[in-house]
């Protein structure tokens, strides 16, 4: 019986792992866009998750939503700060701290 608990508990936690990791992507293709359609610079190449929670969609189901920060830069020698929120596998906002537009 333990073990069949064990068991669901690795495939369960395998499963949110790899869901996290593919977030996590669309999350950075999303900053690398933002960053690329508004000329910006997208430092370190990478987005930090921030925070994990239940959240519900616009359609009322259930979601786990994940925050993750990123830095970007306007003129090259800076370093301002952007938030993406990602609810499931979707992009729900993104935010950018106010820069100088090029």
């Amino acid at each position: 019986m333990w073990e069949a608990v064990a068991l669901l508990i690795l495939v369960g936690g395998a499963l949110l792992w790899t869901d996290s990791l593919r977030a996590r992507e669309r999350a950075l293709e999303a900053g690398r866009r933002a960053c690329e359609r508004y000329g910006l610079q997208l430092l370190d190449e990478t987005v930090v998750f921030a925070s994990l929670r239940l959240a519900r969609d616009d359609d009322g189901r259930l979601r786990l939503k994940r925050n993750y920060h990123f830095e970007f830069s306007d003129t090259g020698d800076n370093r301002r700060h952007g938030e993406i929120v990602m609810l499931g596998p979707e992009l729900a906002d993104l935010q950018l701290e106010p820069h100088r537009i090029q």
